[in-house]
């Protein structure tokens, strides 16, 4: 829009002449596909809505109903809806979102009726696990979201359920937290354009993956610096953040969403570094250490828009994220 003002106030059109401008340039054009995708939208509504209504009726005749009867209705429905999905392919992506929300409610209830003492990770990676065919067949961010959401959450759980669910870590957690690391880069590269030609995954549900494995990764690398010596999992996060940096900082993988969330992670943990050095003596905190404290953060938060914007104008592969 501003553009095409401008090109109308530099050769001076008339008002016939700018509404031909604005005609060529499709200004007023309804967006591509719009019908399609608004139709998609309010089916993946109604698929959310109805697969909380069916959770909410459950609860609401959950003494009226039996054991059984329960299991019976849960399982049904998502063998309804995976028949569907099969059967009606304009329909397949709610049908196929309601389908992996109940799979959920049937662990959900599982766990709450036999308490078999599994961790709750477990729960969840099984439902990542049954669902992720479901994702494969249907190919669309409706259902690769939410199964990004499930996936990382079994691997933070896992992470808690095995150090301690403490952020004063045990030279032997580094293992943990080395894996729990690697397998969130594994969720994004797998919702990535790498693996696009396969799963079908979109932007959505990549930089869902990517923020939420930034952020799993960052906390690591912040509780590193808790300490009066800076631990394994500062480095190991560092590093980790790095090569993430790096591959999208490649013209297949770029994705400026991605980029920004990793280079405010290796600020941050840059900072906190500089911050862990400076004022390690928490007694004596000096204002000059705090000014240059500040002049740094500015300095390299300049240096890092910088660089992205530099790597934006290059821009992207063909088929990699716009």
């Amino acid at each position: 829009m501003s553009a095409s003002l401008e090109v109308s106030a530099t050769n001076s059109l008339n008002d016939e002449q700018h509404r031909r401008l604005r005609e060529l340039s499709g200004l007023d054009d309804e967006p591509a596909n719009l019908a399609s995708r608004f139709r998609t939208g309010l089916a993946i509504i109604a698929a959310v809505l109805i697969g909380l209504g069916i959770i909410f009726w459950i609860a609401a005749n959950w003494d009226s109903l039996g054991r059984t009867g329960r299991f019976i209705l849960l399982q049904g429905v998502v063998a309804v809806m995976c028949i569907g999905a099969y059967a009606r392919p304009r329909a397949r992506v709610p049908l196929g979102l309601l389908a992996l929300l109940a799979i959920g409610a049937v662990f959900a209830y599982f766990g709450q009726t036999y308490q078999t003492g599994a961790d709750p990770w477990q729960l969840f990676a099984l439902w990542a696990v049954l669902g992720l065919p479901l994702c494969l067949s249907v190919r669309h961010d409706a259902l690769w979201t939410p199964w990004a959401l499930i996936a990382m959450s079994a691997i933070s759980l896992w992470l808690h359920a095995n150090t301690g669910h403490s952020w004063r870590f045990r030279p032997s957690d580094l293992n943990y937290q080395a894996a729990a690391c690697l397998g969130a880069l594994t969720v994004a590269a797998l919702l990535s354009p790498l693996c696009a030609l396969w799963t079908g995954a979109g932007l959505l549900s990549m930089r869902v993956s990517v923020a939420l494995a930034v952020i799993s990764v960052a906390l690591i690398g912040i509780a590193g610096l808790t300490n009066s010596q800076v631990t394994a999992q500062y480095w190991l996060a560092l590093m980790v953040l790095a090569i993430t940096a790096a591959a999208f900082s490649s013209q297949r993988l770029f994705d400026m969403f991605s980029l920004c969330g990793i280079g405010l992670a290796l600020n941050v943990l840059l900072i906190g570094l500089l911050a862990h050095f400076l004022l390690v003596d928490h007694a004596r905190w000096s204002i000059l250490a705090l000014l240059v404290l500040g002049l740094v953060a500015a300095g390299l938060l300049a240096a890092t828009v910088s660089i992205i914007l530099r790597l934006s104008k290059r821009g992207p592969l063909h088929g990699g994220a716009q």
